[in-house]
């Protein structure tokens, strides 16, 4: 197993593992309240790929990789990864709705 400290590294490596061989590759988190630590593990029973994180902020992160793979498992492993991430940044705007009173 391969504990990888690069976040875009263990991004980058997780969507060619899947594109390699989709039917095989699995991708599951664990997170353990008792450390703070959440586990991202990637394989293909050939090769693991693991990210370790005791951050908060990593939490949207791994909310961008999900969408990767939903993408990635829904529109076929050819998908341009660059428009999911890309509508995403455009979701994220806040809006500009104000919570006063309407005059």
């Amino acid at each position: 197993m391969v504990y990888l400290t690069s976040w875009d590294e263990f991004v980058e490596r997780s969507v060619q593992l899947f594109r390699a061989d989709p039917e095989s590759t699995r991708y599951s988190m664990k997170y353990r309240h008792c450390d703070g630590k959440l586990v991202l593990k990637v394989t293909d029973n050939k090769e693991c790929l693991k990210f370790k994180t005791d951050q908060a902020q990593d939490a949207k992160k791994m909310e961008k990789l999900n969408n990767i793979f939903f993408a990635l498992m829904a529109r076929g492993p050819e998908v341009d990864i660059a428009e999911v991430t890309g509508k995403e940044q455009l979701e994220a705007q806040p809006s500009k709705k104000g919570r006063g009173r309407k005059q």
